[in-house]
């Protein structure tokens, strides 16, 4: 079942039942209602919606088989906006009026960076995918996991890439964000160790509509890489900014920054070579071929997988702890996902080990699922395309 805004004003006006009590508050009983705040639209609009699918699926594999704690699940959806100031405001909404137990979604980091303390304030527990390394230093108290790689292992990850391409000289170009400064020190570390070297770098604002001076500084250095460190509409707009000033280096961004919907749009000549880079998910799972034939889809990507693992591992911890609350969350998920238990792949195998009285160890459609103490995963895949032609072309998984 979903719920989102335009769904609960639409049932507002309700007439009251015999009994006296509202049919929303009958259908609230019957219930057990999780939360979602997921970019549907900014620039994470791209990824937001597949992640909510992929969330749903699960939700409703498990309602077919029965529900959770005796209660079919109902989503409680709002949309972040990829906005900061948005996503307080909804995140508000889902913890003071509808009282959600857990916020499954957030994509930017910016935007959990605004919403983690309004979490682990009114203790809710919190899963994200935003990459930042602030993030999972934040004095959350447990409330908080995210199954995407943070930025020191990402940035780790990319250099060493990098510099086993042989490229020597790199510049990076990064939005505004919580994660950009610490994405170029770990860069300059790790190219450095690999024989190669940022040369420079600069932090330009999302909001502008052409970053030619930008570009200029870039290039002066003569890099034989430009890192594109930003979202999906500054980075083409960067894009045909080093297009025209006739930058034929490589350049090298996030897979979110260059979504399908950039590739259709933005001429061919424009991002021909592009190389991009996401966090893999683990393929050779039965938990992934899961994920796929739930989805109707012969590949799901990484955000998709771990939208997949969230509503499991929240189902798993809530069933686990037979009480749904941050708390039992918190204290709960490790206790399911890394413990000795017997291995299961989806939230509905998890379930009945439980219910049987066993102990298990869910291994995720985007990796292992184990987390440290601070919430971090401890490590994963990364998946490596370049630009073909207007389609992206696999070059390795490492």
């Amino acid at each position: 079942m979903l719920t989102t805004r335009r769904s609960i004003l639409k049932g507002a006006a309700a007439a009251v039942g015999a009994a006296g009590m509202p049919r929303r508050a009958r259908a609230q009983a019957a219930t057990l209602r999780l939360g979602v705040l997921t970019p549907l639209t900014g620039a994470g609009g791209a990824d937001g919606p597949r992640m909510l699918k992929a969330i749903k699926a699960v939700a409703d594999e498990v309602n077919q088989a029965g529900g959770l704690l005796g209660k079919q699940i109902e989503l409680v959806v709002e949309d972040d906006e990829t906005n900061p100031e948005a996503a307080v405001r909804a995140a508000r909404k889902l913890i003071d009026v509808d009282k959600m137990p857990v916020i499954m979604g957030t994509w930017a980091s910016a935007v959990t960076t605004a919403v983690a303390p309004l979490c682990w304030e009114s203790k809710t527990f919190l899963t994200t995918v935003s990459g930042a390394d602030s993030i999972t230093l934040l004095p959350h108290q447990g409330y908080l996991i995210r199954t995407q790689p943070n930025n020191q292992l990402q940035a780790q990850k990319h250099a060493e890439f990098i510099a086993a391409s042989g490229r020597k000289k790199v510049f990076i170009m990064s939005i505004q964000a919580p994660f950009s400064v610490p994405t170029q020190a770990r860069l300059t570390e790790v190219l450095k160790l690999h024989g190669s070297e940022l040369i420079g770098g600069l932090i330009y604002d999302k909001d502008k509509t052409t970053y030619r001076s930008e570009v200029d500084q870039a290039m002066a250095g003569k890099p034989d890489m430009i890192y594109l460190n930003g979202y999906a509409p500054d980075v083409a707009v960067v894009l045909r900014d080093l297009y025209r000033a006739g930058f034929d280096g490589a350049r090298f961004t996030q897979s979110y920054a260059l979504p399908g919907k950039s590739l259709d749009a933005l001429p061919h000549e424009v991002t021909e070579g592009v190389i991009t880079a996401q966090p893999s998910a683990d393929v050779a799972s039965p938990a992934y071929a899961m994920a796929a034939k739930r989805l109707g889809i012969p590949q799901p990507d990484s955000y998709e997988s771990q939208a997949t693992d969230w509503m499991s591992l929240v189902a798993l911890g809530i069933a686990k702890a037979k009480e749904a609350s941050g708390t039992a969350l918190r204290d709960n998920v490790r206790k399911i996902s890394q413990g000795p238990g017997a291995k299961v792949y989806s939230a509905v195998e998890g379930l009945q080990a439980l219910a049987g009285g066993g102990e298990i160890n869910y291994e995720g459609a985007s990796g292992p699922c184990d987390f440290t103490d601070i919430g971090d995963i401890t490590d994963c895949k990364f998946r490596y395309q370049a630009v073909e032609d207007g389609k992206l072309k696999l070059l390795q998984v490492a």
